[in-house]
């Protein structure tokens, strides 16, 4: 018998594509999003009639209660609680009303009317778990009669390297506990019970490059160099000769990226990691001669950074990177990914980086239906 599932705030289907790469039997027969680029993404991906293109705060009870869904996903917005928004408010931001009203309004309805999900999934920003909303959270689930376990868990755990924090709150309604844990509600978890050790930033205790050997480098998720000059989608001069010395460089052979997040290409820090195609140069090398010539009145002193061919990662890259494609290196007959033809790049990026990472996410699920 096949679990039916609700998705919430389903952007372009990472959730989606989790539970159908999981050991469950599973499928989504409703998602949700305002989205709507990310609604027709999605459509392309997994079907209109999947898709709906709804303000979810205007959801009610009885329009759940129909569908039967015994699963919920859901990837609420992450503005109200990102350390990278120094303006968030948590639950008093706009951002975070429906999904709180979706947890203190809706769900209890549907316990009274018991049409409620028997496990939920909820997965947001690192810096969740210190939110009024999730304490809010916590306690309607649990007056509710639901077990919760808490996560923070980032891709490096499952050798991809991407480092991509984030918070996963997994609930079951009824005695039934989550294996591994002992009834230990309160503790954040930094890893999957059972299943490996706490992870550790090995940067921190042997230098900058140190990482997990279990990693893959990064060019097992590149696409293929086709050598051209300037590489495709390679950092504009202007750029360079502005920022270029605050972006975070990594090579091929790296087995680390910073994280990726929708402001990819606009913006430099904290948005994700570059490529030097060129690994035979030295990069601090290269740009401390470069800003040499700079200050030297150089005008033309980019021409200096050219030979270390940098570039954004594509939207394909990115795409085996968050998990939606396997490694470039794998046979993904059967598993591409559509992108409607008038869906910009720059939308790519932003929808991407709104996304989840489908394999630790597949993960969890597995977990939870333990």
């Amino acid at each position: 018998m096949s679990v039916k599932a609700l998705e919430f705030y389903s952007g372009i289907g990472g959730l989606h594509r989790a539970l159908a790469l999981s050991s469950v039997r599973g499928t989504v027969v409703r998602a949700f999003d305002w989205d709507q680029a990310a609604c027709r993404v999605y459509a392309a991906n997994h079907g209109s009639d999947v898709v709906q293109k709804v303000d979810i705060s205007s959801l009610e009870a009885e329009d759940l209660a129909s569908l039967d869904a015994e699963l919920w996903l859901l990837s609420p917005s992450c503005q109200p609680y990102t350390v990278l928004n120094p303006l968030a408010k948590g639950a008093e931001d706009p951002r975070a009303k429906s999904f709180i009203r979706l947890m203190e309004v809706v769900l209890p309805r549907l316990v009274q009317m018991q049409k409620h999900p028997r496990r939920l999934l909820v997965e947001n920003v690192a810096g969740f778990e210190t939110s009024s909303t999730r304490e809010r959270l916590l306690a309607t689930l649990r007056a509710l009669g639901y077990s919760t376990i808490e996560l923070l868990i980032t891709p490096l755990q499952f050798g991809i390297p991407n480092s991509r924090l984030r918070y996963y709150l997994l609930a079951k309604h009824g005695p039934e506990s989550f294996a591994g844990t002992d009834g230990a509600e309160d503790r954040v978890w930094r890893h999957i019970p059972g299943r490996g050790a706490d992870w550790v930033d090995t940067r921190a205790q042997s230098g900058e490059e140190a990482t997990d050997a279990a990693v893959a480098p990064v060019r097992a998720y590149l696409d293929e160099d086709s050598g051209t000059e300037p590489p495709p989608h390679a950092i504009p001069d202007k750029v360079l000769e502005k920022w270029g010395r605050l972006f975070d460089i990594v090579l091929p052979s790296s087995r680390r990226t910073c994280c990726f997040t929708r402001g990819y290409t606009k913006l430099v820090e904290r948005a994700g990691s570059v490529l030097q195609m060129n690994e035979d140069l030295d990069t601090t090398t290269t740009f401390d001669t470069f800003l040499a010539a700079q200050r030297a009145g150089d005008e033309g002193a980019v021409r200096l950074l050219r030979p270390l061919r940098l570039r954004y990662f594509s939207p394909m890259e990115l795409l085996r990177l968050f998990a939606f494609l396997p490694p470039s290196s794998a046979d993904d007959t059967g598993q591409g990914f559509i992108w409607p033809e008038d869906i910009s790049t720059k939308t790519r990026y932003k929808l991407i980086g709104n996304s989840v990472n489908v394999r630790v996410v597949t993960e969890l699920i597995n977990y939870m239906f333990e």
